[in-house]
C-alpha cells in the first residue's frame, strides 16, 4: 500500500511538517518555511565528502564531533538545513539534542545546490552565528572559507588545486583541495 503525504499549501511549512515527509532518498530542507528538495549527491560529491570528513575528524579536538549528511541543523521552526558536513559540540550530540548552531558547516557544491549553498544557506548560518562556513567545489577543485567577525562573514581563504587552506576556526586544520579527489 502506498502512503501519500499532503503538505499544507496555504502557509509556510514548519519543522513538524518536514518530519511528516516520507523518506524518498532525496534531501529535504526548510528555508524560511519553503521546502527545498535536492537529489542524492553524485559519486564525486561523496568522494570529496568522505575525504574531507577524514581530514576534519583527524584534526578535531575531543570536545567537538564531525557529522556527515544527513544531519538536521535546526535554525528555527521554519528553517531546518542538512549541510554536507558539520562540526558541533560533542556534549550536545551525546544527549541527542538537535544541532542548532554548528561551529563549522561545509557545503559541497553541485549543479542543483550551487546558488543556494553560496548565498541562501550562507546567509542563514551567518545569521545563526555559526563561526565558520566553507564551500567546496569539486569541479575546480577549490575551497572558500568564511569566518564570523562580529555579526558578518568575512572571506578568510580561497584556495585551488594544490594550494593549502590553513584554518584556525573552529580548530586548526589543513586542507588541499586536490587531495580531496584522490
Amino acid at each position: 500500500m502506498m502512503c501519500v503525504t499532503s503538505l499544507p499549501q496555504s502557509r509556510p511549512l514548519t519543522r513538524r511538517d518536514l518530519e511528516a515527509v516520507p523518506d524518498d532518498g532525496h534531501r529535504h530542507e526548510l528555508i524560511d518555511g519553503c521546502l527545498l528538495v535536492t537529489p542524492s549527491p553524485s559519486v564525486l560529491h561523496q568522494v570529496v565528502s568522505s575525504r574531507l570528513h577524514g581530514v576534519l575528524d583527524t584534526a578535531c579536538p575531543p570536545h567537538l564531533i564531525v557529522f556527515s549528511a544527513p544531519c538536521d541543523v535546526v535554525l528555527g521552526d521554519r528553517t531546518v538545513l542538512q549541510p554536507d558536513l558539520l562540526v558541533t559540540d560533542r556534549a550536545a550530540a551525546v544527549v541527542d539534542e538537535p544541532v542548532t548552531a554548528p561551529v563549522l558547516v561545509v557545503e559541497i557544491l553541485s549543479p542543483s545546490t550551487r546558488l543556494v549553498d553560496l548565498h541562501t544557506k550562507r546567509a542563514r548560518y551567518e545569521a545563526a552565528g555559526c563561526p565558520a562556513y566553507w564551500v567546496v567545489d569539486p569541479s575546480a577543485p577549490s575551497v572558500i572559507s568564511w569566518e564570523l567577525r562580529d555579526v558578518s562573514y568575512v572571506e578568510t581563504a580561497r584556495v585551488c588545486l594544490e594550494e593549502t587552506l590553513v584554518a584556525h576556526v573552529p580548530f586548526e586544520v589543513t586542507v588541499k583541495p586536490a587531495e580531496l579527489l584522490r
